[in-house]
């Protein structure tokens, strides 16, 4: 793995890290450049030593992390800010559809022994992981997190190559 004491250690553009994208590979220097990259997920960083975080150089806006002596911390993007009115707005887009359709199944419940009495019940789950589902979806695509590579990545830790 990475070179790493117990200690707490400034961040150096000459040692090896954790990735922070992937937490399974390596960053290390790349040569003749001012820049690192991961051997797993092959994405880029620049460094900014004075600050000591690095920067996603291969999207935009980059996605910046500070390190605080052990590990990666602070993934944010560069000027963007997410406040707690996108968060109240995510909340509610799961919360709300699935609050009507299990009043409405509460209200006027389907008559017992039906064929379909089941289906309110199923469909007020069901509208909960799919609102959830594509919250999820949509954070992941914002921080662009590497399901692929993270997964491919735990899979050979756990079973080996």
């Amino acid at each position: 793995m990475y070179s790493y004491n117990n200690s707490a250690t400034y961040f150096s553009e000459h040692e090896v890290y954790p990735c922070p994208i992937c937490r399974y590979g390596e960053i290390s220097p790349l040569s003749l450049m001012d820049a690192m990259a991961c051997n797993s997920c092959r994405h880029i960083f620049t460094t900014e030593i004075e600050k000591q975080q690095i920067k996603m150089a291969d999207r935009q806006p980059p996605l910046i992390w500070r390190w605080n002596g052990r590990r990666w911390t602070e993934a944010h993007l560069e000027g963007v800010e997410l406040g707690w009115a996108y968060w109240v707005g995510a909340i509610a887009f799961v919360i709300f559809p699935t609050t009507l359709l299990g009043l409405t199944a509460y209200v006027r419940p389907p008559v017992s022994g039906s064929l379909l009495s089941w289906l309110p019940t199923v469909w007020t789950g069901l509208a909960f992981l799919l609102h959830l589902g594509i919250v999820l979806w949509l954070v992941i695509e914002f921080y662009e997190f590497p399901v692929q590579a993270y997964l491919s990545a735990r899979r050979q830790q756990i079973f080996g190559r």
